[in-house]
């Protein structure tokens, strides 16, 4: 694209801001669910210091397909198509009933892109630093240590992970697991 990148970047957030807007984290603050892909492209810019704005865009963008009412083609048309790629590597295909999609997400880690995993690495690292801090109140204990288990399947299974990112996540396990309750499931 020939725009000037942060533009590009600056575009993606106001999409994301626009189609997440009513979405809530399943936490029991219910924090805006935008707060996620901002912390996720944050996140590849201050660990794994991406500055490539497509990349940062798709970070920005990658629940949009999965969770709002954006297509893959309104990414492509918006933002071309290495954003579009990225963005359809990260997601799922909701389509499946939620085991399937689960363990398509541990089978396809080895084969994403580098960028894709980079995101991929830095919104699972998202995901347990907020179920940690911030539990959903309906989860038990057995279910958000299975949330990590999983995590650090789809995590372990990528091939090549960015090293920061990875050390990232995994002290973000290792928190994960030390803040919870000592197996009472409840």
């Amino acid at each position: 694209m020939s725009e000037q990148p942060q533009l590009l970047t600056l575009r993606a957030a106001q999409l994301a801001a626009e189609l997440h807007q009513d979405q809530r984290r399943k936490g029991a603050s219910k924090r805006p669910y935008i707060n996620h892909p901002l912390e996720v492209a944050q996140r590849l810019a201050e660990v794994a210091e991406v500055t490539d704005a497509e990349v940062l865009a798709a970070a920005l963008l990658h629940d949009t397909v999965e969770d709002t009412t954006a297509t893959a083609e309104d990414i492509l048309e918006a933002f071309g198509p290495k954003v579009a790629a990225l963005v359809a590597e990260v997601t799922d295909d909701k389509s499946l009933e939620k085991a399937e999609r689960k363990q398509q997400q541990v089978e396809h880690a080895p084969h994403l892109s580098a960028d894709a995993a980079a995101i991929k690495i830095s919104d699972k690292t998202s995901n347990v630093l907020d179920l940690v801090r911030d539990p959903p109140p309906d989860w038990s204990y057995t279910r958000l240590v299975g949330y990590l288990d999983w995590a650090e399947r789809v995590v372990g299974a990528i091939e090549h992970p960015h090293p920061a990112l990875r050390q990232h996540f995994h002290a973000a396990i290792a928190a994960g697991r030390a803040a919870l309750p000592g197996g009472d499931d409840g």
